[in-house]
């Protein structure tokens, strides 16, 4: 069996791209899906990862999480996944409900019955900050909390900060400061994993009715990273965390130490990474820095390719 994994996530097209990926992978074992309110509301974000596990056959639970910030106001992402958080293909209601077991007692029922459950997170840290307070004494059975967010050198939410991060900025001081292994793909990183129109293409020339509706989603991604960012592709951020589980060696990364900005004027919600060491503190994250391209869209396309009906 593959790495196991609980997936935590806000869906949102690059998140839905995780989920597939994560789905399909035989390198992932993927124990569940926990939703949190960030790119949309919770129900929205509920109801689109039921969507994407029914489009793709992928046979998981769905277990809703936080509907809101620990602290702070509720932001959302709508210019960038429009207002169902999911927009710009015709998709099907879901047949399913989610399930009655909410995501931080999933967290925990998982962690307890296995030894080494990865939670990769790729939304606002919501959830896992109240499993790692609700449970402290199963947040050390973790083995490892890959998480997209933050960013080293700059923000797409704010000149400082990343979405993910700024969403609930104080979920996210909790799970830095956690003493267990974890790794961060930031936005130095995952604006080098973007999609291009001819990748696109080549999803829609594998002739499937699944395939063409996930090419019309990232069409609606791309083109909304155009209008907001100026950006010609989009970078496929959460995905990126799959990637790492699946092929490691498509990555650099660095050790750093990084801590939360909870108290300043413009740098609220902002990673600030010692890159330079000079705080001699002891580094508390794996930095993923770079990232082959070429592999990473190549393992995104032979996982798409077995979803062909």
């Amino acid at each position: 069996m593959g790495r196991k994994i609980i997936l935590d996530c806000d869906p949102g097209h690059d998140d839905a791209i995780a989920i597939i990926m994560a789905g399909v992978s035989e390198d992932i074992e993927l124990l569940g899906i926990t939703t949190v309110a960030g790119n949309s509301y919770l129900e929205n974000t509920t109801r689109n990862a039921l969507i994407i596990t029914e489009l793709a056959g992928i046979d998981v639970e769905v277990h809703p999480g936080a509907s809101k910030p620990l602290i702070r106001n509720q932001i959302v992402a709508h210019d960038i996944h429009g207002y169902s958080g999911l927009e710009g293909a015709n998709l099907k209601n879901p047949t399913k409900e989610p399930s009655k077991e909410d995501a931080v007692h999933f967290m925990a029922r998982m962690v307890e019955e296995n030894d080494d459950v990865t939670i990769v997170a790729t939304g606002p840290l919501t959830n896992v900050a109240l499993f790692a307070k609700m449970y402290p004494q199963l947040i050390k059975k973790v083995r490892e909390i890959v998480t997209m967010g933050g960013g080293i050198a700059f923000g797409n939410v704010t000149p400082a900060a990343e979405f993910n991060i700024y969403a609930d900025p104080e979920a996210a001081d909790i799970v830095f400061k956690l003493d267990v292994s974890k790794t961060i793909a930031p936005l130095d990183m995952t604006h080098q994993a973007y999609i291009q129109k001819n990748d696109v293409i080549k999803i829609r020339e594998f002739g499937s009715d699944i395939l063409n509706t996930i090419a019309d989603l990232l069409e609606f991604f791309m083109k909304t990273y155009r209008e907001v960012f100026g950006i010609n592709g989009a970078p496929l951020h959460d995905p990126t965390t799959i990637a790492y589980l699946i092929k490691p060696d498509m990555f650099e990364w660095e050790n750093y130490h990084i801590e939360i900005e909870l108290k300043g004027q413009f740098t609220y919600g902002a990673t600030v990474a010692d890159v330079w060491k000079v705080t001699k503190n002891k580094p508390n994250f794996r930095v993923l820095t770079k990232i082959d391209r070429k592999s990473f869209i190549d393992l995104l396309l032979d996982l798409l390719k077995k979803l062909q009906k």
